[in-house]
């Protein structure tokens, strides 16, 4: 082979190697967390009706604020005096006009530049599409077809659909989707219902054309809140009566926010738009409801933004977690606090069947943590769920089981399995209430000594559980074989149970004697008690009486 020929070898290898590094390095990376993403819908007054002042507007970029390009329109088309081009799909300087060439300011506009000063080290990304005059059907991917061949077909005429493909929910949910990869959806701004009546099913549609998008993201409900914007409801209004419908869709949404309308003046022109104050404000004051739902901590150890192309200050990806115990493997006897299920995720660790933890405690994943009236429970159990544990059984033995648990039904129920073996009965709730645990048994089983993995698998719906509990149906001492009194070992490790065989703490001591000792003097704060003092080795096990008896 001549030295030509080696060489472009050599080049192809290398740029191959490159190529395949940066496929790798992609494929681990995640989106930046510090990247806020809001989706900007609705009509004419979320559209931009507001007045643009180009030295104030566009004559530079807003800090830290861009925008996914909703439709392609050059400079020169644009309202105001922009020198700015923008390509539908592609990241952009929030220079308004944002959603149509010919439209003007938007409150998405003034609620991104606010969000930005509100919260330093943060960039926000706006997905803007809106379309003046429609109703909230046009909204709907299940039914804007039919809107624009009927009630809409005049909007249709105008041709201002054909800037988002003919299908803005199509295109809302393409952009989200791109934007996702580099960022995190933070947020819906919403502002419509001149053209409708907001009545339930209004609000039943406004809600549906939010939560097919969140579906499709697979976001969850309890983290992405939805803040609507008051109608004019100042002067001559055409439409300020209908506030109160757009307030009832706080019965529609998990996490919703109002952006009040008080004050606002219209542009002194028709019934139905905000004057350019009051599009500044109201975009103030989206941002202020937003503040109050969103979660604003700081990533510090995240780079900063790239405002020209967000790919490329994506972080990288954490690794899958391990699957195993949450700490440590939970000792038997002893409780298995429900809460404390292996590290792993779904289907390895658990399987839970609604998206997104219902309780918002303790854990960041699927399954269902709430805090009732005396510590952390798993809720919301529903058939066919399960929970996996990695237990450590101190001895061979039969143990005795129960379980503390709530419903507001006697059918609620669950097993458990050891090593994929059925163990125990059948465990339900007594029915009084998700206010009143009580405590159920689960019979017996015999389990031997090691380290073990528990299923608990729900049986019927509605259980909620506090602790499994398994108890030595003898006493501890005599589960054990080879017990030793002996106190000749200089050092050694020790472990103290309660009397229902809950190991209360781990320690060294010189010997049994000194153990003693310690425990009598209150370590760990051990209280007035009887207690099996247990050393490793030769040390032995003994009872102690801690307090006056």
């Amino acid at each position: 082979m001549d030295v030509k020929k080696i060489t472009d070898f050599l080049t192809l290898a290398m740029w191959l190697v490159g190529g395949v590094l940066m496929l790798a390095t992609l494929a681990s990376a995640a989106p930046n967390p510090n990247f806020h993403i809001y989706i900007a819908y609705g009509q004419s007054n979320m559209a931009g009706n507001g007045d643009i002042v180009p030295s104030e507007d566009q004559a530079q970029a807003p800090k830290n604020f861009i925008m996914l390009a909703s439709h392609t329109a050059n400079a020169k088309d644009r309202s105001g005096n922009t020198t700015q081009s923008i390509k539908e799909g592609e990241w952009a300087a929030a220079i308004p006009p944002m959603f149509h060439a010919f439209e003007n300011l938007s409150p998405a506009d003034y609620f991104g530049r606010a969000m930005v000063d509100s919260l330093p080290g943060v960039t926000v990304g706006i997905i803007p599409v809106a379309i003046g005059a429609v109703s909230i059907r046009a909204f709907d991917k299940d039914q804007y077809v039919s809107y624009f061949n009927g009630d809409g077909k005049d909007i249709k005429s105008w041709g201002w659909i054909n800037d988002y493909g003919g299908n803005p929910p199509g295109r809302i949910l393409e952009l989200a989707k791109k934007a996702k990869e580099v960022g995190v959806i933070k947020g819906f701004i919403f502002h419509q219902g001149e053209s409708d009546g907001t009545d339930a099913n209004w609000r039943k549609t406004v809600y549906k054309t939010y939560k097919d998008i969140i579906d499709a993201l697979d976001l969850d409900e309890n983290e992405v809140p939805f803040v609507a914007g008051e109608l004019l409801q100042e002067g001559n209004n055409c439409c300020g009566s209908k506030n109160g419908g757009i307030a009832e869709l706080k019965n529609n949404f998990k996490k919703f926010g109002l952006a009040s309308s008080k004050g606002l003046q219209g542009n002194g022109k028709d019934p139905y738009h905000f004057g350019r104050a009051g599009v500044i404000e109201l975009g103030r004051r989206y941002c202020s409801e937003m503040l109050k739902l969103i979660d604003k901590k700081i990533d510090p150890d995240a780079p900063e933004v790239n405002l020209v192309d967000p790919s490329q200050s994506v972080v990288p990806d954490e690794p899958p977690e391990e699957y195993g115990p949450y700490t440590e493997p939970i000792e038997i006897p002893g409780k298995v606090e429900a809460e404390n299920y292996n590290k792993g995720g779904a289907d390895k660790a658990y399987y839970d069947l609604n998206k997104g933890n219902e309780g918002g405690k303790f854990r960041k994943d699927d399954v269902d943590i709430y805090q009732p009236n005396m510590g952390l429970a798993v809720g919301y159990n529903q058939k066919g769920e399960w929970l996996k544990y990695t237990v450590n059984v101190a001895a061979d033995g039969e143990y005795e089981i129960s379980a503390n648990v709530a419903s507001d039904n006697t059918t609620g129920s669950f097993v458990l399995y050891m090593d994929g073996e059925r163990i125990g009965d059948e465990m339900a709730s007594a029915g009084q209430g998700f206010d009143t645990y009580s405590v159920v048994s689960g019979g017996k089983a015999t389990l031997q000594k090691g380290e073990h993995e528990l299923k608990l698998e729900i049986t019927n719906d509605w259980i909620d559980i506090d602790y499994v509990e398994f108890k030595a149906s003898v006493d501890l001492p005599y589960a054990i074989p080879d017990i030793r009194f002996s106190m000749t070992e200089a050092e050694s490790n020790f472990s103290l149970f309660d009397i229902q065989g809950q190991r209360v703490a781990n320690f060294k001591a010189a010997g049994m004697e000194d153990a003693v000792r310690m425990v009598k003097e209150g370590i760990n704060g051990v209280r007035q008690g009887v207690y099996l003092l247990r050393g490793a080795g030769k040390a032995g096990m003994k009872k102690v009486l801690v307090g006056s008896f």
